[in-house]
């Protein structure tokens, strides 16, 4: 059985291309990386898919990065009624209240420092993880933090990628 016979990615590489663009767009707010991934559909198999991911993700300048960003809700925020911004948080749900009003306060120096919401990839991360890696990120350069952000924002493409193929048709 080949990997192109995946339910999940036969239906993204045969659906149309405003539905395909559609659900790309929840893996990723930027429109240049969407359109970049459409375009080489369709994809032998998952790892095609992340190749062509983790490229258009290096390739995203200044606007498309942070056109990105804004598709991102505050560590400990998860977007109302949006399942995968929660799910991906889960290690900030239970956190105690002073953790949760420090990340508050971290999220928002972070934001003036450099001008857009702290991202990290939240999966499997524990709220102390999340608040240490804010502590030290801070103190970045803006060259050094854009860098990390970048290389975030792919580990959270890769896994919602993964997610999107591998859900069955009947979803």
């Amino acid at each position: 059985m080949t990997s192109t016979s995946q339910p999940g990615l036969t239906r993204f590489n045969t659906s149309p291309d405003s539905v395909a663009l559609a659900a790309l767009r929840e893996v990723c707010a930027s429109g240049a990386w969407g359109t970049k991934l459409l375009a080489q559909r369709p994809y032998a198999g998952l790892n095609a898919l992340l190749a062509a991911s983790d490229t258009a993700t290096g390739e995203l300048d200044g606007a498309d990065l942070a056109e990105a960003l804004a598709g991102h809700p505050p560590i400990g925020r998860p977007k109302p009624g949006d399942p995968v911004s929660a799910r991906e948080q889960r290690g900030m749900a239970g956190a105690p209240e002073e953790l949760k009003a420090e990340m508050l306060e971290l999220n928002l120096a972070y934001q003036e420092r450099f001008g857009h919401v702290f991202l990290i990839c939240a999966t499997g991360a524990t709220g102390e993880r999340m608040r240490d890696a804010l502590k030290t990120r801070i103190g970045h350069t803006p060259e050094r933090e854009r860098a990390i952000v970048r290389t975030e924002l792919g580990k959270i493409n890769r896994i919602r990628l993964t997610r999107l193929v591998a859900e069955d048709d009947d979803s």
